[in-house]
């Protein structure tokens, strides 16, 4: 989902911390250091990093420069292995089984918990190598003029990721612009106090 597409769910940040001169050259160097790198031959679940905003699949930017006048824009890539429940449990059921046959043979009849979370973490460890993880891309638009960041996203998982990553590759913090936070921004000490006081308006009775 981005910006490039005719509706767009984004969420807005500004960035906390001072920007050092020094890092706006280094920006394109810092965004291959945190690329993101397949998973696809690796029985990873999960891996995430940055991508070109043109091609999700370049991650050294030889499709276009993340500059575009004031802004610098690229993106955000998660790539997930989605292996259905269903599956999941049948494979577990086959390994407990062969288990439980193996213990009946020693003429044992319990399987320990131990042994129960080991069965499964191989199994995860099978079905991950059979799935190929699916990718999905997250614009963002770095205003440099303003420090403001869009986001294209509203979902709360990757939100925190975003901002982790963001954090983890610039070392800067970003706050959510809420509404709340835009107009704290904007108004004085006496207006502040006055907007905590407001309560919420009731258009329907309470029952």
């Amino acid at each position: 989902m981005g910006f490039a597409n005719s509706a767009c769910s984004f969420t807005r940040f500004r960035i906390l911390d001072p920007v050092p001169a020094e890092l706006w050259p280094q920006i394109p160097d810092k965004l291959k250091q945190y690329a993101m790198q397949d998973i696809d031959n690796i029985p990873e679940p999960q891996a995430c990093g940055w991508v070109s905003f043109e091609d999700m699949l370049d991650t050294q930017w030889t499709t276009a420069t993340p500059h575009k006048g004031a802004y610098l824009v690229f993106s955000l890539r998660l790539d997930t292995r989605r292996i259905p429940a269903g599956v999941v449990k049948k494979h577990l059921a086959l390994v407990l089984k062969e288990e439980k046959n193996r213990l009946r043979d020693q003429g044992k009849t319990f399987i320990a918990r131990e042994r129960k979370k080991e069965l499964k973490d191989q199994v995860m460890l099978r079905l991950r190598q059979r799935f190929l993880p699916v990718p999905a891309e997250f614009n963002v638009l770095w205003a440099t003029d303003k420090n403001e960041i869009w986001f294209a996203s509203t979902q709360g998982k990757m939100i925190e990721l975003f901002m982790e990553e963001f954090l983890k590759t610039f070392d800067l913090h970003l706050e959510q612009l809420t509404p709340y936070n835009l107009a704290a921004s904007l108004l004085d000490e006496d207006s502040l106090i006055r907007l905590d006081q407001l309560e919420a308006t009731q258009f329907a009775p309470q029952a």
